[in-house]
């Protein structure tokens, strides 16, 4: 039976693979080391419990997590010490919003994508977010499983 094209690659969203890569891996997503660089993530998330699985998850793809935290101000200050492709971000930290994050980071010079991962996914809070300047918002009860293609997506989108 064919397989049907993927849509992101025949709408250009993720660039094809490189050769080298190709006969092992099906998806570009599936293998951000055969990129120039393994993709580099900072964690900012509340629960160390979320960040422990989502570390474990992004890592088994062969991302490197450049560094974690769980207060607006650890976050940025890990952030600008990191110089990550991307940032998978927490609406609610301790003693502040992931919202202080992303205003604080896009402020600077910093080519950062950010990947928003929340249990406070409703309406609200994905139009805020998106409108300064994440690239997705994700909810963790319904698309954990989403979450590391998302990143490659956000990484591709940061070198453009």
């Amino acid at each position: 039976m064919a397989e049907a094209p993927d849509p992101d690659l025949s709408e250009g969203r993720i660039q094809p693979l490189p050769m080298s890569c190709r006969r092992e891996h099906k998806h570009s997503w599936d293998v951000p080391h055969c990129h120039a660089h393994p993709v580099k993530v900072f964690l900012a998330d509340d629960s160390v419990l979320i960040r422990e699985r989502v570390a474990a998850m992004l890592g088994a793809s062969a991302m490197v997590i450049v560094g974690q935290a769980e207060t607006p101000q650890g976050s940025i200050n890990g952030i600008l010490a990191a110089q990550p492709d991307v940032v998978v971000l927490d609406v609610q930290l301790n003693g502040g919003s992931g919202l202080q994050v992303l205003r604080a980071v896009r402020q600077t010079a910093l080519a950062v994508t950010f990947v928003v991962f929340s249990n406070n996914s409703g309406p609200a809070y994905r139009k805020r977010y998106l409108k300064e300047g994440a690239v997705r918002f994700l909810d963790k009860t319904t698309e954990f499983d989403q979450l590391t293609r998302a990143v490659v997506k956000a990484s591709q989108h940061a070198a453009h």
